[in-house]
C-alpha cells in the first residue's frame, strides 16, 4: 500500500488588514476585548470582486512550486470551503480548468466548515492509499468575510479570508499516519447559516444569510472534541504525547488551542499560532498555518506533526503525519 506525503505547502492571504482598531468603529468592542477573548490581532479581507477561487488559485501555485511537480503530473484536487464563488460548478473544478490542466481528473469540493481541511485530506490520504490517486492538490479557502454579519460583534471580529495547500504524492514511506474524522449533527443550531438553496433561499432574510454563533457552547464542545480525537489519533498509531513535535491547531481562538495543548501536555512554543494575524479563516486555517511554519524554518522534514480542526455541524477532525 502507498503512503500519502506531503511533498509541498503553499498560501495566500488578501492584502487588506483589518485591525481590531478598525472594527471598534463598526461595532461595540475594542482591540483590548478581542485580543483577550480571542488572540486575534488582525485579519485578511477579500476585496471587491476577490473571490475563493482567486485565492485557491494562489495557495495552489505556491504549493506546487514547493512541491516541484508540474500541473499535469495533478491527478485530483479536493477543495475544502463553505464559501465556493457559486453553487456549481465547484471550486476545485474551476481551479482545474484556470491552472491549465486537461488530463481529466477529478476535481470536487467537500464541506466540513472549519473541520474542512482534515476531511479534505482525509479523502485525499484515502485516494492514494487505495492507488486511485499520485499526486493530489488539497487546498481549504474561504472568502468567509462574504457571510459575516458586520453588525454582529460576536462573529465579525472572529474570522478572515485567506487559502492554504499542500501537495500530497504517493510514497513507500508513511507520511500521512491516519485521519480521523467526525460529526454530530445534534448540534448544529449552536454554529451555522440559517438558511440555504433548498430552505428559504427565495426569502431568505438578510440576518439568516450570516454566520449565527453561540460562543460558550461552541467553546465547550470544541475543548471537549478536541481532547478526545487526539487521543484517538495517538492510540491508533500507537504514539505518545511526547512524539509529537508540533501541533498545528485550527486557529479559531487562543484559549481553545491553549486548551488542547494543555491536553497534550505540550508547551506553546510547540504549537503554531497564526490567529493572531489571520483570525478564523475557517477551511484556510490549519493548511495557512502549516506553510508559515514549514516557511519560516520551524517544522522540519522527519518531525511529527498533529492536525485538527472543530467546526460547526459539529465537525471534527484530526491527522498525526510526518512532514
Amino acid at each position: 500500500m502507498k503512503h500519502a506525503k506531503i511533498l509541498g505547502t503553499g498560501s495566500y492571504l488578501p492584502e487588506k488588514v483589518l485591525l481590531n482598531s478598525d472594527l471598534e468603529k463598526l461595532v461595540d468592542t475594542s482591540d483590548e476585548w478581542i485580543r483577550e477573548r480571542t488572540g486575534i490581532h488582525q485579519r485578511h479581507i477579500a476585496a471587491e470582486g476577490e473571490t475563493t477561487l482567486d485565492l485557491a488559485e494562489n495557495a495552489a501555485r505556491n504549493a506546487i512550486d514547493a512541491a516541484g511537480v508540474a500541473v499535469s503530473d495533478i491527478d485530483l484536487i479536493v477543495i475544502a470551503t463553505t464559501t465556493p464563488d457559486c453553487v456549481f460548478p465547484s471550486v476545485a473544478s474551476m481551479l482545474q480548468a484556470r491552472l491549465g490542466i486537461i488530463n481529466e481528473c477529478p476535481a470536487f469540493d467537500v464541506q466540513a466548515v472549519c473541520a474542512g481541511f482534515a476531511y479534505a485530506l482525509g479523502v485525499a490520504d484515502n485516494f492514494i492509499r487505495a492507488g486511485s490517486a499520485k499526486v493530489v492538490l488539497v487546498i481549504g479557502a474561504e472568502t468567509f468575510s462574504r457571510i459575516l454579519n458586520w453588525k454582529d460583534r460576536n462573529t465579525c471580529v472572529l474570522f478572515g479570508d485567506g487559502a492554504g495547500a499542500v501537495v500530497l504524492g504517493a510514497s513507500d514511506e508513511p507520511g500521512i499516519h491516519s485521519t480521523h474524522l467526525h460529526a454530530d449533527g445534534r448540534y448544529k443550531d449552536l454554529l451555522h447559516v440559517p438558511n440555504g438553496v433548498s430552505r428559504g433561499y427565495d426569502v431568505m432574510q438578510q440576518e439568516e444569510a450570516f454566520v449565527q454563533m453561540r460562543g460558550n457552547e461552541v467553546f465547550r464542545m470544541a475543548v471537549k472534541k478536541m481532547g478526545e480525537v487526539v487521543e484517538e489519533a495517538l492510540a491508533q498509531n500507537n504514539m505518545q504525547k511526547s512524539d509529537v513535535d508540533w501541533l498545528v491547531p485550527h486557529q479559531a481562538n487562543i484559549r481553545i488551542i491553549k486548551a488542547t495543548a494543555r491536553k497534550l501536555q505540550m508547551d506553546m512554543s510547540q504549537v503554531v499560532l497564526t490567529v493572531q494575524n489571520h483570525g478564523n479563516t475557517s477551511a484556510a486555517s490549519i493548511p495557512l498555518a502549516l506553510d508559515v511554519a514549514v516557511r519560516d524554518g520551524r517544522i522540519k522534514r522527519g518531525e511529527r506533526i498533529l492536525l485538527e480542526g472543530f467546526g460547526g455541524g459539529f465537525t471534527w477532525g484530526a491527522a498525526l503525519i510526518t512532514y
